[in-house]
C-alpha cells in the first residue's frame, strides 16, 4: 500500500503545486530595430527576461517621443524614450502615470549632422543654411538649448520640416546642409547612402554645453507600483543585455538580425558600438553602473530646459526619474 500511497501523494502534490505564469510585458522602443536596440533582443534570447518571470515582446517606435503616451495610457507598461521630452509631457499632462526609472543614454546622442562639402563643420556654419528637422525628433526638441549655448542666430537659419524617412536622403542629395538627429543613426544612414565618411560632420550637442540626459527606460507608474519586482527584474535583464553587448557585440547583433534580416550586420554593429562608446559607457557609468543619474546634473538639465521652455508647473526632478526600482544586486555594473 505504501507504493500506491506514495503515488497518490505525488499526484496530489503535482496538482496542488502552483503554476507560475510569465507576465506579459510589451516593451515600446523609441525607434526601429537597429544596432542600439540589439541589447534588448539579446536579453530576450538569453532568457534574462524569462528568468525574471516575464514574456517580453518588443515593438519599434517612431521617434524619441513615441513611447511616452503609449506608456502613460497603459497601452504598454514599459518603454524607452527621451527624458527631456518626458519632462515636457508631464508638465503638459500633470499627474500622468509615467516616469523614467533607468537612464540608458547617460550622454545623449542629440546631434546636428552636416556635410563639410555643404559648408557645415561648426555650429556657426548653420547660419545662412537650411536645416532639416523632423518635428517629433528628440534632437530637434533640444535644438533651442544648443543654439543658446553656442550663441548662433536661429533667425539666420532656415528650418525645413522633414519626415524621418526623408531626413538623411535630403542631406545626401544636398537639399539641406544639415539635419537634427541621433548621432549614430544619421551618421550611418548617410554612409549607407554613399556619403563619404570625411564629408560627414557630427556636432554632438553634449559637446557644446547641452548638459541634458538622453533616453531612459520609462514605466507606467500604476503598473510599477503594483509590480515592483517585475520592474526591477526587467531593469536587471536590460543591464545584463547591455553588459553582454559591450563584451560581445556580435552576439547582440545576431539577436537583432533575427528580427531585422534586411539590415546590414556590419553597419548595425558599427551603430551599436557608436552608441556604447559615446552614449552608454561613459565615465559616470563605468564608476557607478548603468541606470542612475546625478542629482546636480539633473537640476542643471532642468534649468537649461527652463531657459527655452516655459513650464506651466514648477518642475520637479522626482516626477521625471524614480531610482527606487533599480536593482541592487550588482547587475548594473557593465564591466
Amino acid at each position: 500500500m505504501s507504493f500506491y500511497k506514495a503515488l497518490l501523494t505525488a499526484a496530489v502534490t503535482a496538482i496542488s503545486a502552483p503554476v507560475f505564469a510569465q507576465t506579459e510585458m510589451p516593451f515600446a522602443l523609441d525607434w526601429k530595430f537597429e544596432g542600439p536596440s540589439a541589447p534588448y533582443f539579446h536579453a530576450l534570447d538569453a532568457g534574462y527576461f524569462a528568468d525574471a518571470g516575464m514574456n517580453v515582446t518588443i515593438s519599434e517606435g517612431a521617434g524619441s517621443l513615441d513611447a511616452i503616451p503609449k506608456v502613460a495610457t497603459g497601452a504598454f507598461p514599459i518603454g524607452f524614450a527621451d527624458i527631456n521630452s518626458l519632462m515636457r509631457f508631464l508638465d503638459q499632462n500633470p499627474g500622468a502615470p509615467v516616469t523614467a526609472v533607468m537612464m540608458i543614454y547617460d550622454k545623449p546622442p542629440f546631434a546636428i549632422v552636416g556635410r563639410p562639402s555643404l559648408g557645415v563643420t561648426t555650429p556657426a556654419d548653420l547660419e545662412g543654411k537650411i536645416l532639416g528637422a523632423p518635428p517629433p525628433d528628440g534632437a530637434w526638441a533640444q535644438f533651442p538649448i544648443f543654439a543658446a549655448e553656442t550663441g548662433i542666430d536661429t533667425q539666420a537659419i532656415t528650418v525645413e520640416p522633414v519626415g524621418f524617412p526623408t531626413r538623411e536622403p535630403m542631406l545626401a542629395d544636398g537639399n539641406v546642409a544639415a539635419i537634427t538627429g541621433f548621432s549614430f543613426s544619421s551618421t550611418l544612414n548617410l554612409k549607407r547612402l554613399g556619403v563619404p565618411a570625411d564629408d560627414i560632420s557630427v556636432l554632438l550637442m553634449a559637446d557644446y554645453g547641452v548638459d541634458l540626459y538622453g533616453n531612459a527606460i520609462i514605466v507606467n507608474t500604476d503598473f510599477a507600483a503594483a509590480n515592483p519586482e517585475l520592474v526591477t527584474g526587467f531593469l536587471s535583464a536590460v543591464a545584463m543585455g547591455w553588459k553582454d553587448a559591450i563584451a560581445t557585440p556580435d552576439a547582440a547583433i545576431t539577436a537583432l538580425m533575427e528580427r531585422n534580416p534586411a539590415a546590414d550586420a556590419a553597419l548595425e554593429t558599427e551603430r551599436l558600438q557608436m552608441a556604447i562608446d559615446a552614449n552608454v559607457l561613459t565615465d559616470f557609468v563605468i564608476a557607478n553602473g548603468i541606470g542612475s543619474i546625478d542629482a546636480d546634473r539633473m537640476a542643471n538639465a532642468i534649468e537649461q530646459t527652463k531657459s527655452v521652455y516655459e513650464f506651466q508647473n514648477e518642475p520637479n526632478a522626482a516626477l521625471y526619474f524614480d531610482p527606487s526600482y533599480l536593482p541592487t544586486d550588482g547587475s548594473l555594473k557593465l564591466q
